[in-house]
Protein backbone atom coordinates (compact mmCIF):
# COMPACT_ATOMS: atom_id res chain seq x y z
CA UNK A 1 0.00 0.00 0.00
CA UNK A 2 0.94 3.93 -0.50
CA UNK A 3 0.92 5.94 2.92
CA UNK A 4 -1.39 8.91 2.20
CA UNK A 5 -0.56 12.72 3.25
CA UNK A 6 -2.68 15.09 3.89
CA UNK A 7 -1.94 18.61 4.25
CA UNK A 8 -3.67 19.59 6.79
CA UNK A 9 -4.32 23.68 8.14
CA UNK A 10 -5.97 24.63 11.41
CA UNK A 11 -6.34 27.83 10.54
CA UNK A 12 -5.32 29.68 13.64
CA UNK A 13 -5.92 33.09 14.88
CA UNK A 14 -2.02 34.71 13.90
CA UNK A 15 -2.06 37.91 15.64
CA UNK A 16 -2.84 36.40 19.04
CA UNK A 17 -1.19 39.33 21.94
CA UNK A 18 1.90 38.27 23.95
CA UNK A 19 0.49 38.32 26.99
CA UNK A 20 -2.76 36.21 25.74
CA UNK A 21 -1.96 33.46 28.66
CA UNK A 22 -1.60 35.46 31.00
CA UNK A 23 -4.55 38.31 30.68
CA UNK A 24 -7.00 36.05 28.91
CA UNK A 25 -9.06 33.36 30.14
CA UNK A 26 -9.15 30.82 27.11
CA UNK A 27 -8.33 30.64 23.01
CA UNK A 28 -12.23 28.91 22.83
CA UNK A 29 -15.59 29.35 23.92
CA UNK A 30 -15.45 33.31 26.05
CA UNK A 31 -12.40 34.42 23.99
CA UNK A 32 -12.18 38.12 23.57
CA UNK A 33 -13.75 39.28 20.20
CA UNK A 34 -11.67 42.17 20.16
CA UNK A 35 -8.66 40.33 19.60
CA UNK A 36 -10.27 39.50 16.30
CA UNK A 37 -10.28 41.68 13.01
CA UNK A 38 -12.42 40.96 10.12
CA UNK A 39 -10.54 43.01 7.73
CA UNK A 40 -7.46 41.43 8.63
CA UNK A 41 -9.28 38.48 8.43
CA UNK A 42 -10.11 38.99 4.50
CA UNK A 43 -6.80 38.67 4.13
CA UNK A 44 -6.17 35.63 6.73
CA UNK A 45 -8.06 33.54 4.84
CA UNK A 46 -6.93 33.92 1.53
CA UNK A 47 -3.58 33.16 2.45
CA UNK A 48 -4.61 29.73 4.18
CA UNK A 49 -6.65 29.14 1.40
CA UNK A 50 -3.57 29.42 -0.90
CA UNK A 51 -1.52 27.35 0.85
CA UNK A 52 -4.02 24.59 0.54
CA UNK A 53 -4.28 25.21 -3.16
CA UNK A 54 -0.18 24.72 -3.43
CA UNK A 55 -0.35 21.60 -1.31
CA UNK A 56 -2.16 20.22 -3.97
CA UNK A 57 0.90 21.60 -6.57
CA UNK A 58 2.98 20.18 -4.85
CA UNK A 59 1.33 16.73 -5.06
CA UNK A 60 -0.04 15.98 -1.40
CA UNK A 61 -2.20 13.03 -1.04
CA UNK A 62 -4.99 15.37 0.43
CA UNK A 63 -6.01 18.88 1.61
CA UNK A 64 -7.76 19.23 4.69
CA UNK A 65 -9.34 21.37 6.71
CA UNK A 66 -12.14 20.90 9.88
CA UNK A 67 -14.68 22.32 11.83
CA UNK A 68 -14.63 25.00 15.50
CA UNK A 69 -16.55 27.25 16.85
CA UNK A 70 -16.07 30.60 18.96
CA UNK A 71 -12.13 30.05 19.57
CA UNK A 72 -8.78 31.55 17.81
CA UNK A 73 -7.64 27.97 17.56
CA UNK A 74 -9.06 27.94 14.03
CA UNK A 75 -11.27 30.43 12.60
CA UNK A 76 -13.47 27.37 10.32
CA UNK A 77 -16.72 26.94 11.75
CA UNK A 78 -17.67 26.13 8.31
CA UNK A 79 -14.98 23.65 6.71
CA UNK A 80 -17.89 22.92 3.56
CA UNK A 81 -17.41 26.62 2.74
CA UNK A 82 -13.50 26.23 2.35
CA UNK A 83 -14.06 22.75 0.77
CA UNK A 84 -16.43 24.48 -1.75
CA UNK A 85 -13.82 26.47 -3.03
CA UNK A 86 -10.74 24.30 -2.82
CA UNK A 87 -13.26 21.68 -4.88
CA UNK A 88 -12.99 24.30 -7.12
CA UNK A 89 -9.62 25.54 -7.65
CA UNK A 90 -7.68 21.81 -7.44
CA UNK A 91 -7.77 19.12 -9.29
CA UNK A 92 -5.64 15.93 -7.61
CA UNK A 93 -5.60 15.93 -4.51
CA UNK A 94 -8.47 14.72 -1.99
CA UNK A 95 -10.57 17.33 -0.05
CA UNK A 96 -10.31 15.72 3.72
CA UNK A 97 -13.00 17.17 5.66
CA UNK A 98 -12.29 15.99 8.88
CA UNK A 99 -14.63 16.85 9.17
CA UNK A 100 -18.33 18.45 10.11
CA UNK A 101 -19.18 17.44 14.07
CA UNK A 102 -22.73 16.03 13.19
CA UNK A 103 -23.71 15.63 16.62
CA UNK A 104 -24.58 19.39 16.04
CA UNK A 105 -26.94 19.69 13.22
CA UNK A 106 -30.80 19.43 13.35
CA UNK A 107 -31.47 17.57 11.20
CA UNK A 108 -28.00 16.03 10.26
CA UNK A 109 -29.14 15.42 6.79
CA UNK A 110 -27.38 18.76 6.44
CA UNK A 111 -24.29 17.29 6.38
CA UNK A 112 -25.32 14.20 3.89
CA UNK A 113 -26.84 16.83 1.44
CA UNK A 114 -23.52 19.03 1.75
CA UNK A 115 -20.53 16.17 1.63
CA UNK A 116 -22.61 14.76 -1.45
CA UNK A 117 -22.50 18.22 -3.38
CA UNK A 118 -19.08 18.45 -2.88
CA UNK A 119 -18.43 14.78 -3.94
CA UNK A 120 -20.03 15.80 -6.74
CA UNK A 121 -18.31 19.18 -6.87
CA UNK A 122 -14.77 18.07 -6.77
CA UNK A 123 -15.59 14.83 -8.76
CA UNK A 124 -15.18 12.18 -6.02
CA UNK A 125 -12.17 13.69 -4.19
CA UNK A 126 -14.45 13.38 -1.11
CA UNK A 127 -12.84 12.27 2.47
CA UNK A 128 -15.86 13.05 4.37
CA UNK A 129 -14.95 13.06 8.56
CA UNK A 130 -17.38 12.60 11.21
CA UNK A 131 -16.00 13.77 14.61
CA UNK A 132 -17.80 13.59 17.71
CA UNK A 133 -16.78 17.44 18.37
CA UNK A 134 -14.56 18.96 21.40
CA UNK A 135 -16.73 19.81 24.30
CA UNK A 136 -15.71 23.58 24.05
CA UNK A 137 -18.03 23.31 20.52
CA UNK A 138 -20.19 20.67 21.21
CA UNK A 139 -20.92 21.40 24.78
CA UNK A 140 -20.65 25.05 25.30
CA UNK A 141 -20.83 26.68 22.03
CA UNK A 142 -24.29 24.72 20.66
CA UNK A 143 -25.28 23.74 24.01
CA UNK A 144 -25.36 19.88 23.63
CA UNK A 145 -25.77 17.97 26.67
CA UNK A 146 -22.87 16.10 27.04
CA UNK A 147 -24.24 13.04 28.34
CA UNK A 148 -26.24 13.03 25.05
CA UNK A 149 -23.70 14.18 22.75
CA UNK A 150 -22.56 10.35 21.71
CA UNK A 151 -26.15 9.40 21.19
CA UNK A 152 -27.03 12.18 19.39
CA UNK A 153 -23.74 11.51 17.12
CA UNK A 154 -24.45 7.65 16.27
CA UNK A 155 -28.36 8.72 15.39
CA UNK A 156 -26.73 11.76 13.21
CA UNK A 157 -24.87 9.02 11.65
CA UNK A 158 -27.40 6.66 10.65
CA UNK A 159 -29.11 9.16 9.21
CA UNK A 160 -26.35 10.20 7.04
CA UNK A 161 -25.47 6.91 5.74
CA UNK A 162 -29.18 6.02 5.11
CA UNK A 163 -29.53 8.75 2.79
CA UNK A 164 -26.64 8.59 1.02
CA UNK A 165 -27.28 5.12 0.54
CA UNK A 166 -31.27 4.30 -0.01
CA UNK A 167 -32.39 5.11 -3.46
CA UNK A 168 -36.07 5.62 -1.96
CA UNK A 169 -37.73 8.56 -0.22
CA UNK A 170 -37.89 7.41 3.34
CA UNK A 171 -39.04 8.44 6.62
CA UNK A 172 -36.38 8.47 9.74
CA UNK A 173 -37.96 8.62 13.04
CA UNK A 174 -35.07 9.01 15.82
CA UNK A 175 -34.98 10.34 19.48
CA UNK A 176 -33.62 13.73 17.79
CA UNK A 177 -34.34 13.57 14.15
CA UNK A 178 -37.94 12.99 12.93
CA UNK A 179 -38.46 13.30 9.09
CA UNK A 180 -40.95 12.13 7.14
CA UNK A 181 -38.96 12.45 3.70
CA UNK A 182 -35.51 11.69 3.60
CA UNK A 183 -34.39 12.07 -0.12
CA UNK A 184 -30.79 13.05 -0.57
CA UNK A 185 -30.32 15.15 -3.26
CA UNK A 186 -28.17 15.18 -4.49
CA UNK A 187 -26.18 12.20 -3.80
CA UNK A 188 -22.35 11.26 -3.57
CA UNK A 189 -20.65 10.17 -6.78
CA UNK A 190 -18.68 7.32 -4.74
CA UNK A 191 -20.49 4.78 -4.22
CA UNK A 192 -21.77 3.05 -1.69
CA UNK A 193 -20.72 6.41 0.23
CA UNK A 194 -17.34 8.21 0.61
CA UNK A 195 -14.27 7.01 2.60
CA UNK A 196 -15.37 7.68 6.11
CA UNK A 197 -12.98 8.84 8.47
CA UNK A 198 -13.27 9.35 12.44
CA UNK A 199 -11.12 11.51 14.01
CA UNK A 200 -10.88 10.51 17.83
CA UNK A 201 -8.77 12.13 20.85
CA UNK A 202 -8.92 8.79 22.61
CA UNK A 203 -12.45 8.15 23.30
CA UNK A 204 -11.68 3.71 23.23
CA UNK A 205 -15.73 3.26 22.05
CA UNK A 206 -14.80 4.97 18.71
CA UNK A 207 -12.34 2.38 18.32
CA UNK A 208 -15.50 0.13 18.24
CA UNK A 209 -17.49 1.95 16.42
CA UNK A 210 -14.68 2.34 13.51
CA UNK A 211 -13.88 -1.39 13.37
CA UNK A 212 -17.66 -2.38 13.03
CA UNK A 213 -18.02 -0.27 10.43
CA UNK A 214 -14.52 -0.42 8.51
CA UNK A 215 -13.84 2.92 8.93
CA UNK A 216 -10.39 4.67 8.95
CA UNK A 217 -8.95 5.48 13.16
CA UNK A 218 -7.59 9.03 13.27
CA UNK A 219 -5.44 10.12 16.41
CA UNK A 220 -5.12 13.82 16.30
CA UNK A 221 -3.36 14.57 18.86
CA UNK A 222 -0.67 17.34 20.01
CA UNK A 223 0.90 15.30 22.44
CA UNK A 224 3.22 13.99 19.79
CA UNK A 225 3.56 10.32 18.13
CA UNK A 226 5.92 9.43 21.06
CA UNK A 227 3.04 9.82 23.37
CA UNK A 228 0.40 8.15 21.03
CA UNK A 229 2.11 5.12 20.65
CA UNK A 230 -0.31 3.58 23.89
CA UNK A 231 -3.09 4.89 22.49
CA UNK A 232 -2.41 3.32 19.41
CA UNK A 233 -1.32 0.37 20.83
CA UNK A 234 -4.55 -0.45 22.20
CA UNK A 235 -6.36 0.51 18.74
CA UNK A 236 -3.97 -2.29 16.94
CA UNK A 237 -4.73 -4.04 19.95
CA UNK A 238 -8.15 -3.68 19.41
CA UNK A 239 -8.06 -5.20 15.63
CA UNK A 240 -6.50 -7.91 16.37
CA UNK A 241 -9.44 -9.30 19.37
CA UNK A 242 -12.25 -8.28 16.86
CA UNK A 243 -10.38 -9.45 13.80
CA UNK A 244 -9.79 -7.16 11.71
CA UNK A 245 -7.53 -6.90 8.72
CA UNK A 246 -4.59 -5.20 10.05
CA UNK A 247 -3.56 -2.81 7.31
CA UNK A 248 -2.37 0.43 8.17
CA UNK A 249 -5.11 2.25 6.20
CA UNK A 250 -7.17 1.42 8.93
CA UNK A 251 -5.44 4.45 11.17
CA UNK A 252 -4.54 7.98 10.74
CA UNK A 253 -2.69 10.64 12.91
CA UNK A 254 -1.99 14.11 12.51
CA UNK A 255 1.51 15.61 13.38
CA UNK A 256 3.54 18.82 13.33
CA UNK A 257 6.26 18.91 11.00
CA UNK A 258 8.90 21.63 10.53
CA UNK A 259 11.07 21.03 7.66
CA UNK A 260 14.35 23.34 7.08
CA UNK A 261 17.69 22.83 5.51
CA UNK A 262 19.25 21.92 8.20
CA UNK A 263 18.40 21.32 11.81
CA UNK A 264 19.58 24.45 13.25
CA UNK A 265 17.73 26.26 10.45
CA UNK A 266 14.42 24.32 11.92
CA UNK A 267 14.77 25.72 15.19
CA UNK A 268 16.14 29.68 13.90
CA UNK A 269 13.34 29.49 11.65
CA UNK A 270 10.26 27.74 13.51
CA UNK A 271 10.49 27.54 16.83
CA UNK A 272 8.78 31.18 17.83
CA UNK A 273 5.81 29.99 15.84
CA UNK A 274 5.62 26.43 17.32
CA UNK A 275 5.38 28.00 20.90
CA UNK A 276 2.83 30.67 20.18
CA UNK A 277 0.99 27.63 19.38
CA UNK A 278 1.28 25.48 22.33
CA UNK A 279 1.17 28.45 24.26
CA UNK A 280 -1.55 30.57 23.09
CA UNK A 281 -3.98 28.34 20.31
CA UNK A 282 -3.87 25.71 23.13
CA UNK A 283 -4.44 27.96 25.87
CA UNK A 284 -8.31 26.51 26.92
CA UNK A 285 -9.68 27.09 30.16
CA UNK A 286 -10.00 23.56 32.28
CA UNK A 287 -13.69 24.10 32.98
CA UNK A 288 -14.25 23.89 29.15
CA UNK A 289 -12.50 20.93 28.01
CA UNK A 290 -13.60 18.23 30.04
CA UNK A 291 -17.60 18.91 31.42
CA UNK A 292 -19.25 15.68 33.51
CA UNK A 293 -20.69 13.34 30.82
CA UNK A 294 -18.57 14.17 27.97
CA UNK A 295 -16.11 10.98 28.57
CA UNK A 296 -17.36 8.04 29.07
CA UNK A 297 -16.32 5.46 31.97
CA UNK A 298 -14.62 2.98 29.68
CA UNK A 299 -12.52 5.92 28.37
CA UNK A 300 -11.58 7.12 31.96
CA UNK A 301 -10.98 4.11 33.53
CA UNK A 302 -8.87 3.57 30.49
CA UNK A 303 -6.65 6.76 31.52
CA UNK A 304 -7.18 8.24 28.43
CA UNK A 305 -7.32 12.19 28.88
CA UNK A 306 -8.53 14.91 26.40
CA UNK A 307 -5.44 17.03 25.44
CA UNK A 308 -6.70 20.19 26.63
CA UNK A 309 -7.30 18.93 30.20
CA UNK A 310 -5.29 21.02 32.78
CA UNK A 311 -2.47 18.28 33.32
CA UNK A 312 -1.57 19.47 29.70
CA UNK A 313 -2.11 22.98 29.92
CA UNK A 314 0.67 22.92 32.76
CA UNK A 315 3.41 20.87 30.44
CA UNK A 316 2.30 22.85 27.57
CA UNK A 317 3.57 26.00 29.68
CA UNK A 318 6.97 24.80 30.32
CA UNK A 319 8.07 23.00 26.24
CA UNK A 320 10.85 23.93 25.16
CA UNK A 321 12.00 23.68 21.37
CA UNK A 322 14.28 21.10 22.50
CA UNK A 323 11.14 19.37 24.46
CA UNK A 324 9.16 19.67 21.06
CA UNK A 325 11.34 17.92 19.19
CA UNK A 326 12.84 15.42 21.61
CA UNK A 327 9.11 14.57 22.57
CA UNK A 328 8.23 13.89 19.58
CA UNK A 329 5.56 16.55 19.88
CA UNK A 330 7.70 18.48 16.32
CA UNK A 331 9.13 16.60 13.88
CA UNK A 332 11.29 19.23 12.59
CA UNK A 333 14.69 19.52 11.17
CA UNK A 334 16.80 18.32 7.34
CA UNK A 335 14.82 16.17 5.03
CA UNK A 336 17.14 13.61 5.99
CA UNK A 337 16.61 14.15 9.68
CA UNK A 338 12.63 14.74 8.95
CA UNK A 339 12.19 11.39 6.83
CA UNK A 340 13.77 9.31 9.67
CA UNK A 341 11.19 10.53 12.37
CA UNK A 342 8.77 9.99 10.35
CA UNK A 343 9.80 6.56 9.01
CA UNK A 344 10.16 5.93 12.85
CA UNK A 345 6.10 7.82 13.47
CA UNK A 346 4.44 5.84 10.78
CA UNK A 347 6.02 1.88 11.76
CA UNK A 348 5.30 2.82 15.36
CA UNK A 349 1.92 3.92 14.83
CA UNK A 350 0.98 1.74 11.99
CA UNK A 351 -0.80 4.33 10.09
CA UNK A 352 -1.44 4.24 6.44
CA UNK A 353 -2.57 8.18 6.54
CA UNK A 354 -0.60 11.16 7.93
CA UNK A 355 -2.02 14.54 8.55
CA UNK A 356 0.70 17.15 7.85
CA UNK A 357 0.76 20.13 10.07
CA UNK A 358 2.99 21.92 8.25
CA UNK A 359 1.61 25.51 8.85
CA UNK A 360 1.06 26.00 13.44
CA UNK A 361 0.25 29.25 14.95
CA UNK A 362 1.67 32.39 13.70
CA UNK A 363 4.11 30.98 11.05
CA UNK A 364 4.58 33.33 7.86
CA UNK A 365 3.38 32.21 4.60
CA UNK A 366 6.68 32.57 2.87
CA UNK A 367 7.49 29.72 5.51
CA UNK A 368 5.17 27.43 5.14
CA UNK A 369 5.86 27.29 1.97
CA UNK A 370 9.32 26.54 2.43
CA UNK A 371 8.87 23.99 4.62
CA UNK A 372 5.73 22.29 2.85
CA UNK A 373 8.15 22.19 -0.50
CA UNK A 374 11.36 20.72 1.32
CA UNK A 375 8.72 17.85 2.58
CA UNK A 376 6.87 17.13 -0.50
CA UNK A 377 10.06 17.13 -2.64
CA UNK A 378 12.86 15.48 -0.51
CA UNK A 379 11.23 13.54 2.16
CA UNK A 380 7.53 12.64 1.17
CA UNK A 381 8.98 10.63 -1.72
CA UNK A 382 10.95 8.49 0.34
CA UNK A 383 7.71 7.45 2.77
CA UNK A 384 5.29 6.39 0.32
CA UNK A 385 6.29 2.88 0.04
CA UNK A 386 7.20 2.16 3.89
CA UNK A 387 4.57 -0.73 3.44
CA UNK A 388 5.45 -1.96 0.67
CA UNK A 389 2.88 -4.02 -1.21
CA UNK A 390 1.53 -6.58 1.50
CA UNK A 391 -1.45 -4.60 1.93
CA UNK A 392 -3.69 -5.07 -0.84
CA UNK A 393 -6.67 -3.46 0.43
CA UNK A 394 -5.51 -0.20 1.51
CA UNK A 395 -7.49 1.60 -0.99
CA UNK A 396 -11.03 1.14 1.09
CA UNK A 397 -10.00 4.28 2.81
CA UNK A 398 -9.52 6.50 0.13
CA UNK A 399 -11.78 8.48 -1.90
CA UNK A 400 -12.13 7.00 -5.54
CA UNK A 401 -12.41 10.28 -7.92
CA UNK A 402 -13.56 10.17 -11.65
CA UNK A 403 -10.84 9.47 -14.12
CA UNK A 404 -12.85 11.83 -16.69
CA UNK A 405 -14.02 15.08 -14.13
CA UNK A 406 -14.10 17.91 -15.10
CA UNK A 407 -11.21 20.06 -14.14
CA UNK A 408 -10.88 23.64 -12.70
CA UNK A 409 -9.39 25.01 -15.83
CA UNK A 410 -11.58 23.95 -18.19
CA UNK A 411 -14.27 26.37 -18.84
CA UNK A 412 -17.84 26.35 -20.91
CA UNK A 413 -19.41 27.03 -22.84
CA UNK A 414 -16.90 26.46 -25.31
CA UNK A 415 -16.27 25.47 -28.92
CA UNK A 416 -15.19 21.89 -27.81
CA UNK A 417 -18.69 21.63 -26.15
CA UNK A 418 -20.58 23.52 -28.26
CA UNK A 419 -19.72 23.37 -32.18
CA UNK A 420 -22.23 25.63 -33.18
CA UNK A 421 -20.46 28.45 -31.04
CA UNK A 422 -17.41 28.10 -33.75
CA UNK A 423 -20.05 28.51 -36.62
CA UNK A 424 -20.27 24.68 -36.22
CA UNK A 425 -17.15 23.47 -36.64
CA UNK A 426 -15.79 20.73 -34.57
CA UNK A 427 -13.04 21.30 -32.42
Amino acid sequence: MTVKFCWFNLMPWPDLPDDFKTEHRSVWVDIDSSLFDPERANGVYHEYMDQLEFADELGFDGIGVNEHHQNGYGIMPSPNIIAAGLARRTSQAAICVIGNSIALYNPAHRVAEEFAMLDCLSGGRLVAGFPVGTPMDTNFTYGQIPALTREKYYEAHDLIMEAWTNPDVFAFDGKYNQLRYVNCWPKPIQKPHPPIYIPGGGSIETWDFCLERDYNYSYLSFNGYLAGQTLMDGYWNRVAEMDKSETPGRAGFAQIICTAATDEEAEELYSEHMLYFFNRCLHVFPGFADPPGYRTVKTIQAGKLDQFRKENQALFKRLTWKDLVEGGYVIAGSPDTVRERMEDMIKRLRVGTVFCLLHMGNMPDWKTRYSSQLFAEKVMPGLRDIWGDQFADASDWWCKPLEDRVRPEQTFPDARRYPEANGGASA
